[in-house]
C-alpha cells in the first residue's frame, strides 16, 4: 500500500513540475499576434478560395496588416469581397488601398448541343480531367467545355453550374467573385478570369479552338475560324491572332462591339448590353415612300 501511495505522490509531483515548466515556457516563448489581423479577417468573406494569392483569408489578413505597417499595400486585394470589403479594410488600417477593377469568370465556349453535336458516348469516370485525358470527349471539338462540372466542385461561392440544355458551364454574375478557382481546375482552360467591365458589359471571343478554320468549323458551327476580320476592324488594337484563334485583350478593349458585327461565325459575344432600339414606324414608312 505504501508503494502505491509513494508512486501516486511521485507522479503527482512530476505532473506539477511539468505543468509549471510548460506554463513558464508558454509565457516566455508566446507569439503575440497583432489584434488587427483578427479584425481584418473578420471583414473578409472567409471564402478561402485562394484568389488573392494566399492560402486563405487569414493569410491575406496577415499580409494586409504587415503591408500597412510597411506602408505598401500594392497588389493586396480580395477579389471575392471586392471594393466594399477592401474599403472597410482600408478604413480599419487607416491606409488607402488601390481599387482594382472587379473581375469575373468567363466561359469561353459556345459549343452547345446544337452547335457542337455529340459524335461519341463517354462511359468512363465523369470528370472533366478524366474525359479530357481520354481524347476529344463526346464531340469532335477537343477544346470546348466538357460539362462534367469539375469547376462546380471547387467553387466555394456556388457561382457556376452546368446548363442542362446546352451542356456548358454557366457563371452566376451575382455570386462570382473572380477568385479563379474554376479557371485553374479546367483542363482545357475554357474558363478565363476577365474584367467585369463597366456596368458588367464585356466583349470576348467565346471559343478556344486552335484548329485551322475548316477543321474548327467542322467541329463546331460557331467556332472561331481565324479569318482576322475582327483584328482589322478593332480601332484600339485590342484583338490579336494567336494562330487561328482571335483573342480580345480586356485591358485594351473599349467595348465598341465593332468586332462582334463583322464576325462571320458569331463567335464574339457581347454581354449585358441593352437591346437595340426598334426603328420608329414612321421612319420605315418614309423609307418605303422614297423607294416608291
Amino acid at each position: 500500500m505504501n508503494f502505491i501511495v509513494i508512486a501516486v505522490i511521485v507522479l503527482g509531483a512530476i505532473g506539477l513540475v511539468a505543468a509549471a515548466v510548460l506554463y513558464l515556457c508558454s509565457k516566455k516563448f508566446a507569439v503575440k499576434e497583432d489584434p488587427r489581423i483578427a479584425q481584418v479577417a473578420a471583414l473578409l468573406p472567409q471564402a478561402n478560395c485562394g484568389g488573392c494569392g494566399f492560402p486563405g483569408c487569414s493569410g491575406l489578413a496577415d499580409a494586409l496588416v504587415k503591408g500597412a505597417d510597411a506602408g505598401n499595400l500594392e497588389g493586396l486585394s480580395c477579389p471575392v469581397g471586392g471594393h466594399d470589403v477592401m474599403d472597410k479594410v482600408s478604413d480599419l488600417l487607416g491606409m488607402a488601398i488601390a481599387n482594382t477593377e472587379a473581375k469575373i469568370a468567363v466561359v469561353r465556349c459556345n459549343g452547345t448541343c446544337e452547335n457542337r453535336p455529340k459524335t461519341a458516348e463517354y462511359s468512363g469516370l465523369r470528370t472533366c480531367a478524366a474525359m479530357h485525358s481520354c481524347g476529344a470527349g463526346e464531340s469532335a471539338c477537343g477544346f470546348g467545355c466538357l460539362g462534367c462540372g469539375d469547376c462546380i466542385a471547387v467553387c466555394s461561392l456556388d457561382a457556376i453550374h452546368i446548363n442542362p440544355e446546352t451542356g456548358i458551364a454557366e457563371v452566376d454574375e451575382d455570386k462570382c467573385g473572380g477568385c479563379g478557382a474554376c479557371s485553374r481546375v479546367c483542363p482545357r482552360h475554357v474558363i478565363e478570369i476577365r474584367k467585369k467591365g463597366p456596368k458588367g458589359r464585356r466583349v470576348y471571343v467565346s471559343c478556344v479552338n486552335q484548329d485551322k478554320g475548316p477543321a474548327a468549323k467542322a467541329a463546331c458551327s460557331v467556332a472561331c475560324i481565324g479569318c482576322g476580320k475582327c483584328e482589322k476592324e478593332c480601332p484600339f488594337g485590342a484583338i490579336t491572332m494567336n494562330g487561328s484563334l482571335a483573342y480580345i485583350d480586356n485591358e485594351k478593349c473599349r467595348v465598341c462591339r465593332k468586332c462582334e458585327k463583322v464576325c462571320p461565325q458569331k463567335a464574339i459575344v457581347a454581354v449585358n448590353f441593352p437591346a437595340p432600339k426598334p426603328k420608329p414606324e414612321n421612319q420605315n414608312n418614309s423609307n418605303e415612300d422614297k423607294n416608291i
